[in-house]
């Protein structure tokens, strides 16, 4: 059964399922202040031969449902979107892990440098009336050949900690990207287009944030 729908005169509330300051600030960046972050611990290993368009998909959805349930299980009430969203590198099949060691972040640099790899966002809204929306959003990303100097004063910089591919297109890495056909949103964790579209169609009032404020 689904959540009972919301009475007219409740304002639904935005929780956003993830600690990502990136995804925060990309929701900023349109004019949407979520109410509440409520990041989900889930594993994020893939399952065994499990496609990287897949694994995204699939985490993003445990991501909203964990959020829920978290939700849920603090009393909560009212009605609530919930949004949440995974993204996954990729070369060819080989998913790439969000680099935690500089081992890791140096093995993806040096798979990235000179070739085109695809970076997959999932994103999942589950809404006050119990529907579950999905989008997966897919972009093709080519690096330069990087120099032992660019790997080097990149790994020193430490900006590839936690970060999908080892690297973060809105930092220092920008200079590596030749060319991008797809979202640079979604490539920075969460594809503004789609995200905004999934909003406004389930009611949701994303330009509430819009209107210049009165001047006194």
């Amino acid at each position: 059964m689904g959540r009972p729908r919301p009475a007219a005169s409740e304002a639904p509330r935005l929780i956003l399922a993830s600690a990502s300051p990136r995804r925060l600030a990309l929701l900023q960046q349109v004019g949407i202040e979520p109410h509440a972050l409520l990041p989900a611990d889930v594993d994020e290993t893939p399952e065994r031969a499990e496609l990287p368009r897949v694994l995204a998909a699939r985490l993003a959805a445990t991501k909203a449902e964990a959020a829920a349930a978290l939700s849920d299980a603090r009393g909560e009430t009212g009605p609530r979107f919930i949004l949440a969203a995974d993204t996954v590198v990729s070369v060819g099949r080989r998913i790439l892990p969000k680099c935690e060691t500089q081992d890791e972040a140096e093995a993806c640099l040096r798979l990235l440098s000179g070739r085109a790899h695809r970076v997959y966002t999932g994103v999942t809204l589950l809404t006050p009336r119990g529907a579950r929306r999905h989008r997966l959003v897919e972009t093709r990303v080519r690096f330069k050949r990087l120099s032992l100097l660019d790997m080097d004063s990149y790994l020193a910089s430490r900006e590839w900690s936690g970060k999908a591919g080892g690297y973060a297109i809105q930092g220092f890495a920008a200079s590596f990207v030749v060319r991008l056909v797809g979202s640079y949103s979604g490539v920075v964790g969460l594809p503004l287009h789609e995200t905004v579209s999934l909003l406004a169609g389930e009611g949701f009032p994303v330009q509430a944030g819009w209107a210049e404020p009165q001047r006194l």
